[in-house]
């Protein structure tokens, strides 16, 4: 008995290997003055909705470990970032509830000045200190403004890229909020040229808060599901990245058009 005893203290433990997961999931809100109190909420609870829809739980239960991670936080300039959700796996509705209700508390008013790049450092940040193993990572940005405070987008961008991790956009081509004189109205195409990227990225368009939603939802189940075949040709306002060899797109049209209105370029 002494013997084995002896034995079994001399046995090395193991570590506990992380939990394994499908997908390993940011969700990186804008929440600059741009975005009135009343649109920060529609964000919210249209993120709520979407992950306890059926739609994203059967997603979920179709992939190989049948468990995503997510983790969800709000960004305005790039020294502001408010952690709403650690990282979380759901593989249940249970999980899915326990998310949502956080998402429903009470938000507050967000900050000056939109870094969507500050948004995406974050996110990185949080994707390489993640306690999982997940099969992809990816960044969902949503946002109603081009970047025009921090490091230019397309470096964090590119950054994140050579890591592996893929940038999926929700544009929000709307109005209202402090600040929307600094938006432009082709938005979507300033996402998808200067901030999604990466295997199977894509963006959907919001040209109507009533849109909000659906587009969340689909988008999410886009998102897990990483299936090609889910963006149908008629679907419009599903749009995969894509190599173009058009006219060049001005990637620092936001900064611009904040030392065009007589502010300063700080970064």
């Amino acid at each position: 008995m002494t013997t084995l005893f002896l034995l079994l203290a001399l046995t090395p433990v193991r570590a506990q290997e992380p939990q394994r997961v499908d997908v390993a999931l940011v969700m990186a809100v804008d929440v600059s003055l741009s975005m009135s109190y009343e649109e920060m909420g529609i964000q919210r609870r249209g993120y709520a909705a979407a992950i306890t829809s059926g739609e994203v739980m059967q997603a979920i239960r179709q992939g190989a470990h049948q468990r995503i991670a997510v983790t969800f936080f709000e960004w305005a300039n790039n020294t502001y970032s408010r952690e709403i959700m650690g990282w979380t796996v759901i593989e249940s509705p249970e999980d899915a509830e326990l998310i949502a209700a956080k998402l429903r508390t009470e938000h507050v008013r967000g900050e000056r000045r939109t870094s969507i790049s500050g948004g995406i450092y974050h996110a990185v940040e949080a994707l390489e200190n993640m306690p999982f193993i997940a099969e992809r990572k990816v960044i969902d940005v949503s946002g109603d403004g081009p970047n025009n405070q921090g490091l230019p987008v397309t470096a964090a961008r590119d950054e994140a890229l050579a890591k592996g991790i893929t940038i999926n956009g929700l544009p929000l081509i709307t109005t209202g909020g402090y600040g929307s004189q600094f938006n432009i109205p082709d938005l979507d195409e300033y996402y998808r040229r200067c901030v999604i990227g990466g295997p199977l990225s894509f963006m959907i368009p919001v040209n109507s808060w009533d849109q909000f939603p659906e587009a969340v939802r689909r988008k999410l189940v886009l998102e897990i599901g990483a299936v090609p075949d889910g963006i149908l040709p008629e679907d419009r306002r599903v749009v995969p990245a894509q190599i173009t060899f058009g006219k060049p797109y001005d990637c620092l049209v936001g900064e611009k058009l904040w030392r065009q209105r007589g502010f300063g370029l700080d970064r």
